[in-house]
């Protein structure tokens, strides 16, 4: 029987809502990360084990007892680890964490969120939808949210759980949806999948695992073909199109409110609580589940109006009428596309800058283009360093690839993270964008005390 539970990468985002889950149901908890984090120090506080030596004796004793433990790990970390190797060679039982995932997916009425981009803001919105009303719901989520400052939620009231599902490593393959939203399909992760048709191929046989009975809601127009077993129901919806979408598009006094079309019935003058444009499509896939699972139309729009966001995603960290800044994970081409156009129609007349670091050797190599193109949509660009994260260097490879292919005219800097600082304290902008998944959100807080300086 499970007492104990040891995660390998226990500070990852992903990773961490589990380890608030089985603390939360009473087993012993701990694990490795390589470096300490405010989530790991809040993980240890709430009663997590976590070291960050890459050590067996490191291992806490209660947790090498495989009879009674349980040990959860994530892809990013190579087989090569010793600790990984420890567990495997004294034959541990070892699941991926979307093991884990997959068989939470079967225990509650899973609401799943896929997609390229859109997932975690889309997921937290439609946990926060459900939290917050008679339904009520358990949430894994891929960011924090702001609303209740974790990437996890329990009820030991409801049957729901809401969980962002991952296509990184085929992972979402191991859930099985009672409902799923897929957002988008722009490729991604080509180290992993190789090629396009086998990334759209990966999409395909997740719808497959939708549970006779349920429901998917795909964005319209995506190239992949959903694959639904008999007794699936399917929608389609985007902005201004589609069985569920938005009319009647009220943006301007730092405001957004729309009307929500619906087969289930329309819902007038829903109000966003973080008034970007993108949360216009993401609202409306979330507002879909929300309705299909019993949400009334005041406890929508009362959820809707009051959902603050998540960490990262169009973080607004100063606001005012002389200087704005804000931390976006994006790390894709179409998210960083989407953020700027949305940051655009915000800021019409303002000069926005952006500081970008690239995440990966093969995300860059693959699509140095496609990031030239979106960030040519800013004013000026601040070009970092590429984030290695799991990969070594490839020959060839850096930064100086989008930075070639900027268009002509944008002012743009090639520089060192650690010339950050001095490049945002000499700079002049109106708006400025920190973008990227790697490390650069280091920088955030300092950066932001030198903007509020300067306003």
């Amino acid at each position: 029987m499970i007492q104990s539970v040891y995660f390998i990468g226990a500070g990852g985002i992903g990773m961490s809502a589990l380890v608030r889950y089985f603390l939360t149901k009473g087993y012993n908890v701990g694990g490795y990360d390589k470096t300490p984090s405010d989530l790991t120090t809040q993980l240890i506080a709430e009663g997590a084990a976590i070291h960050y030596e890459e050590d067996v004796e490191a291992i806490p004793a209660c947790f090498k007892d495989k009879a009674t433990t349980l040990v959860v790990y994530t892809p990013a970390i190579p087989e090569t680890h010793k600790e990984y190797v420890y567990f495997r060679e004294n034959g541990f039982d070892i699941q991926k964490r979307a093991q884990v995932l997959g068989f939470l997916s079967k225990a509650y009425k899973a609401l799943c969120v896929a997609g390229t981009h859109g997932k975690t803001t889309t997921s937290t919105m439609t946990a926060h939808l459900l939290h917050q009303s008679h339904v009520d719901c358990n949430a894994f989520l891929g960011g924090i949210s702001k609303n209740y400052g974790t990437n996890y939620i329990l009820s030991d009231r409801s049957d729901y759980v809401v969980i962002e599902a991952d296509e990184f490593d085929r992972s979402f393959h191991w859930l099985r949806p009672y409902m799923t939203v897929i957002t988008a399909t722009d490729p991604d992760h080509l180290d992993i999948y190789g090629t396009k048709e086998a990334y759209l191929e990966s999409f395909r046989h997740y719808t497959t695992l939708i549970q006779p009975g349920g429901v998917l809601i795909i964005h319209k127009g995506l190239e992949m073909k959903a694959d639904v077993q008999p007794g699936v129901t399917v929608y389609e919806y985007a902005r201004e199109e589609g069985d569920f979408h938005a009319e009647n598009i009220r943006i301007g006094g730092g405001e957004i409110v729309f009307d929500f079309v619906s087969p289930l019935g329309n819902i007038t003058d829903v109000r966003l609580g973080v008034p970007v444009s993108i949360n216009i499509e993401n609202g409306i896939a979330a507002m879909a589940l929300a309705q299909l699972n019993g949400l009334t139309p005041d406890e929508i729009r009362r959820g809707m109006e009051s959902f603050r966001g998540v960490d990262r995603r169009f973080d607004f960290k100063i606001k005012t009428d002389k200087m704005v800044f804000l931390s976006d994970y994006a790390h894709h081409p179409n998210e960083i596309q989407q953020c700027v156009k949305s940051v655009r129609e915000l800021y019409r007349d303002k000069k926005i800058a952006a500081v970008f670091q690239p995440h990966l050797y093969t995300r860059t190599r693959d699509f140095y283009q496609e990031f030239a193109d979106a960030l040519s949509l800013l004013d000026e660009v601040y070009l970092c360093d590429i984030y290695p994260a799991r990969e070594q260097p490839i020959p060839g490879v850096t930064s100086q690839l989008i930075y070639d292919a900027l268009r002509p005219g944008i002012e743009k800097h090639l520089i060192h993270k650690e010339d950050v600082l001095e490049a945002v304290r000499s700079g002049s902008f109106d708006v400025l964008i920190s973008l990227g998944a790697g490390d650069i959100e280091n920088y955030v807080p300092q950066i932001a005390a030198i903007l509020n300086e300067r306003a």
